[in-house]
């Protein structure tokens, strides 16, 4: 017999709250993030998109997002910065720029995604027992390998 299911309510706070715990797991940029103003989420929602559609525009993920165009700015900004996308003139609109995932991660991907969330988990759960952990973790990881692009 399965446990439980959660109903849409528990599923969309669960979100969130997961949501928070990558947040805090992600390491400051170096320098910290005071340059570009914007939450990491807001980065990371527009490096999504960037990657899902390669070639686009700011006012396109924008629009397929919902996000303001000025926050989506700050946050391609962010990006370009690490190295994470590259931009190429719209031969359309030269007034816009294209913009691209960049060939190779950079430096700042690598860090990104070297960091485990083990921390973050354990301030979260207010518990640093092993056991509930690497139980969690496990999940965690189960739910990933099923809805992660």
């Amino acid at each position: 017999m399965y446990p439980r299911s959660v109903n849409g309510v528990e599923l969309f706070l669960l979100g969130r709250t997961l949501m928070k715990i990558g947040e805090d797991a992600m390491p400051e940029p170096p320098g910290g993030s005071e340059r570009h103003a914007g939450s990491t989420r807001l980065v990371l929602i527009a490096a999504s998109d960037i990657a899902a559609h390669p070639g686009t525009t700011v006012g396109d993920i924008a629009a397929r997002t919902g996000l303001p165009q000025s926050q989506i700015s700050t946050a391609v900004a962010r990006l370009k910065e690490a190295g994470s996308i590259t931009t190429t003139p719209d031969p359309a609109d030269r007034r816009r720029a294209l913009i691209s995932p960049a060939a190779e991660p950079s430096a700042r991907v690598a860090q990104v995604r070297a960091t485990t969330v083990d921390a973050a988990l354990a301030t979260a759960l207010g518990t640093d027992d092993p056991q509930l952990l690497r139980e969690v973790a496990d999940a965690l990881a189960v739910l990933a390998r099923h809805f992660t692009p």
